[in-house]
Parts: C-alpha cells; sequence; structure tokens
C-alpha cells in the first residue's frame, strides 16, 4: 500500500505533465536510471506590463500602442489588455503625500477615477495587428497589463507622450517595463535643473515595498527616506529623487529593489533647458555594454557608468560608426571606482554620422560587471532637446517596438562582433495597410542606421519586429523624431530580446522511489 507522501508526489508529477505537456510519466523496471530530454522551448502563455503615469502636464498627449507579433503563440485565443491603476500620489520618499486633490478638465475628483480602474484603456484583439487608444492631460494613471493565450508571446507596448511646451517639454517614449525586483538607472541627477521622478508601478494584489538607493561620484547618497516605500496594490508611486537627499549631483545612478513584491520601475528626467524623457534601466551589470542609436546630429552625448561590485572597472571606449570601431578623441578609456558613478563628456562625437558605444574591459580576462547609460541632446540654445539610451542586451530571436508612423522612425542595427543578418518586418497598420518584410546585413562592429519599412497602404500607426538569422549578436534601437516648434523633439527606445519563448525541460521520471 502507497503512503499519503507517495500518492502526493505522484499526483505532482502528473501536474506537471498537464502543465508542460512534455513530460513523460513511467514507471521504470529495475535498474533503470532517471533521464533528461534536451529543453524545448515554447511560448510563453502569460505577460505583464507595466506602463508609468505619462506626467504631470496639462498640456500632455499620450498614444499607447500594443502589439504582440504573430506567428508562435499557444492555441487559446486569450486577451491583451492594459488597464489604469488607482490615482498616483506623488511622495518625497518617506510616504508623505504630495499631492492635491485636484480636479481633472471633466471636474471629476481623482478618487472618482478608481471606477474607471477596470476598465482598459487598449485591448489587443489579434496578433500581428496594433491596437492604439489615446489620453490626454496631467491625470492619465499609469496602466497595468496581462496577456495570455496567443497573445502572450512577444507582447510590447509602447508609451508615447508629446509636452508642446511648458514643464516636461518634450517628445517622452517608454517601452511598457516586465515587472521585476531589481533595477539599475545610470544618468538620472539631483541638480537643481533637474526634476528626475522614479516611477513604481505595483502589477499585484498585494502591496509591495521598494527601496531606492542613491550612488553619485563619491559613492553612495546617504538617506533614511529612500528605504520601506510602499506601492499599494495595483497602485503607481512617482518619487521626486532630489528629496531623497540633500547633495545636489549631476550624475546619479539610481538602485531599485525590492523587498517584498516586484514593480515596474522606470525614471522621468526633466532638465530645465534640454526638455524630458524617460530613463529606462540599464541592462543587467555585465563587463560588456553596448548602446545603440546615437543620431548623426547628436550636439552632446555624455555617458555615464556605474560598478555595482567590490571591483574597480577599467573600461575601453569605442564607437561603432557606419564604417567601422573609432576611438573618440581624448576619451579612449574610462575608469569606474567600486560603487561610485563616473562620467564623461563625448561632446559630439558621431560629427554627422550615427553610431553606437561600445564598453569594453581594458584588459582580456577582467570583465567587471558594469551598468551604463548615455544622455544624448539634439539641436542648442532653446532648441535643445534630450533622449536617454540605457546599455541593452542583444535583439536576440526576436525584439519588437511599437508606435512606428509613417515618417519620423530610424532603426539602428548594431553588430559589435561577427557581422549578422537580421529580418525586419513592418506589421500591418492600426487603421490599415499590408506589412512588409525586409532583410539587412550589418558588418561586424560598425551600425547600419536605416529608415525601415513602412507597411504599403499605412493607416495609423504600426510596430517593428528585429529577428536574428545568422551571424552574431545584434543590438538595436529605434529613435522616433516628430519636429514641433522648430525643435527636433525624439525619444529612443532599445530593443532587447522579448522573452517569448522559454525553455521547457522534457523528463522522464524515476518513480521506483515511491515503490513499497
Amino acid at each position: 500500500m502507497k503512503s499519503t507522501s507517495s500518492l502526493s508526489l505522484i499526483a505532482g508529477t502528473v501536474a506537471l505533465a498537464a502543465v508542460t505537456g512534455f513530460a513523460v510519466l513511467t514507471v521504470p523496471g529495475d535498474g533503470d536510471t532517471a533521464k533528461a530530454a534536451t529543453a524545448a522551448r515554447l511560448p510563453v502563455e502569460r505577460s505583464t506590463l507595466l506602463c508609468p503615469a505619462p506626467g504631470l502636464s496639462e498640456l500632455s498627449e499620450t498614444t499607447y500602442t500594443s502589439f504582440t507579433p504573430a506567428g508562435d503563440g499557444a492555441g487559446e485565443a486569450g486577451a491583451a489588455e492594459l488597464v489604469p491603476t488607482a490615482p498616483s500620489e506623488i511622495t518625497d520618499g518617506d510616504g508623505e503625500d504630495k499631492g492635491d486633490e485636484k480636479d481633472d478638465k471633466d471636474g471629476k475628483k481623482k478618487d472618482d477615477k478608481k471606477a474607471d480602474a477596470g476598465k482598459p484603456v487598449v485591448a489587443l484583439k489579434e496578433p500581428g495587428k496594433p491596437a492604439v487608444a489615446e489620453e490626454s492631460g496631467a491625470d492619465t494613471p499609469a496602466l497595468v497589463g496581462t496577456a495570455t493565450g496567443r497573445l502572450a508571446p512577444g507582447w510590447t507596448a509602447q508609451q508615447t507622450t508629446m509636452v508642446e511646451a511648458g514643464e516636461g517639454r518634450g517628445l517622452l517614449g517608454v517601452s511598457c517595463t516586465v515587472p521585476d525586483t531589481d533595477f539599475w538607472f545610470p544618468a538620472a541627477s539631483t541638480a537643481k535643473s533637474r526634476q528626475d521622478y522614479v516611477h513604481l508601478t505595483n502589477p499585484d494584489d498585494t502591496a509591495a515595498v521598494a527601496d531606492i538607493e542613491l550612488y553619485g561620484p563619491k559613492g553612495s547618497l546617504k538617506s533614511e527616506v529612500g528605504e520601506g516605500i510602499t506601492v499599494p496594490a495595483r497602485s503607481s508611486v512617482p518619487v521626486l529623487i532630489s528629496t531623497l537627499t540633500s547633495e545636489a549631483v549631476d550624475d546619479v545612478t539610481v538602485h531599485v529593489t525590492t523587498r517584498t513584491g516586484r514593480v515596474g520601475a522606470a525614471v522621468r528626467a526633466a532638465d530645465d533647458k534640454a526638455g524630458s524623457d524617460w530613463l529606462a534601466a540599464s541592462t543587467a551589470p555585465t563587463g560588456t555594454l553596448v548602446m545603440p542609436g546615437i543620431p548623426d546630429d547628436a550636439t552632446s552625448v555624455r555617458l555615464v557608468a556605474f560598478a555595482p561590485g567590490d571591483d574597480d572597472a577599467d573600461l575601453k571606449v569605442k564607437l561603432l560608426g557606419k564604417t567601422g570601431a573609432i576611438t573618440p578623441a581624448g576619451n579612449d578609456g574610462l575608469h569606474v571606482k567600486s560603487q561610485m558613478t563616473a562620467s564623461i563628456d563625448l561632446k559630439d562625437l558621431t560629427k554627422g554620422e550615427p553610431g553606437s558605444l561600445l564598453l569594453t574591459p581594458e584588459k582580456d580576462g577582467k570583465a567587471t560587471p558594469v551598468v551604463a547609460a548615455l544622455r544624448v541632446v539634439r539641436g542648442s540654445g532653446d532648441k535643445q532637446e534630450v533622449a536617454y539610451i540605457p546599455a541593452t542586451g542583444p535583439a536576440g530571436a526576436r525584439a519588437t517596438v511599437a508606435d512606428n508612423r509613417s515618417e519620423g522612425s530610424v532603426l539602428s542595427l548594431t553588430a559589435p562582433g561577427a557581422a549578422a543578418t537580421v529580418k525586419v518586418t513592418a506589421s500591418v497598420g492600426s487603421g490599415g495597410g499590408e506589412k512588409v518584410v525586409k532583410k539587412y546585413t550589418v558588418r561586424g562592429s560598425t551600425t547600419l542606421a536605416v529608415v525601415p519599412p513602412v507597411p504599403s497602404g499605412l493607416k495609423g500607426g504600426y510596430a517593428l519586429t528585429v529577428e536574428t538569422e545568422s551571424g552574431g549578436p545584434v543590438h538595436a534601437a529605434r529613435t522616433l523624431t516628430v519636429t514641433q516648434g522648430g525643435i527636433k523633439m525624439f525619444t529612443v527606445q532599445t530593443l532587447p530580446d522579448d522573452g517569448g519563448t522559454v525553455e521547457v525541460p522534457e523528463a522522464v521520471q524515476d518513480l521506483s522511489v515511491l515503490r513499497d
């Protein structure tokens, strides 16, 4: 007779088989041993995305674009919806509310908006075709989204906000983020000319508790008010980082971690002269970093890096341009002290050609993990506009960016090592049009910047999907430009692998241990 624990183990094994579809349940004979086959890659069945609150300006106009590539989703139809969170309250980090009960232009109070929390702002109906929605005003909330079934693999959403004038002027773009427990943001600031907010969004039904640490050129900026920040269930909290320390520092690295739960995190950076944009998180600390998509007409490029470990990092700095790799004059390397933020002003290093920045270890075999980001400015005087390019992982098997338009998009493809071939698919338009596919070859150690293909008969916006077909890794970024009042307002989004598939091991279970 089998024990209760034995029966529980059998039930668990059957459940595993049902979930994966690959586990094989057998009772081997004497002498048999457990075997595990090579893991298979299967499409994910559920994805979560978080879009931060667009901002505080009544002049803001925000476009949301939701998209899932066609192709490899699960059989179920599924759904993909972005719904509002509870109204945000600005905090100074110690949990004290800095907001007020301000009416919006329709005369509704923030509390009244809670009734709309379950109504989708944008709902995607099918893979391969974007869904678009528009919102306006200062009280537009953060969004929490879930995609299931065939809409889950590779689901992406873009939030693009235009603020024509006044506070936070600029074109602000961000790819809605996947919730996590650890984020790094080099290139933030607590300077008096900056108003940088960390937006923390909680997708779950229980509260999350987060810590925000700041690091300047001399190390940690001590502060207790950045500890234990509560983010209520399915809510978003923006934290003004200059209130977390008494020190005004030009270049700051922000580290967000959670004690409990998970959050989506993004930094909204606003400069008095250069406008504003979103700063997305750098890729996880690693020894080699790529920041793709520096525009050809950049008038200022500032590199900010941070070494989170116990060792200093010595890095080579190279610009991967149209014809190959070059070393910026006078800035061939960067020394980053442990637990300290380092920066260098690369000025107009692209000299009229688009490029990407590559950081590698100074010495072979000594790869100290670092994080990094670029602050990029176009224009001059009162015609300046700023954007941020964090270090990003390769596009991998597939990467997608939404909210492309008939004009104003540039796709940058960078091969830091071997040459590569990629396939770029322009989806059908949100309002009509036929998809277009084009292939590009990117030579090793170069950046190829192209006007991406546009769907034939395009109506509305569309998505770009990049797939690496052969060769070495390719890092990609999309620059979106809208000229307003003589200013080239722009934003840059990187395209890391979308994680649309996961490894599921195929296993043969050895149940001989269950025998009496």
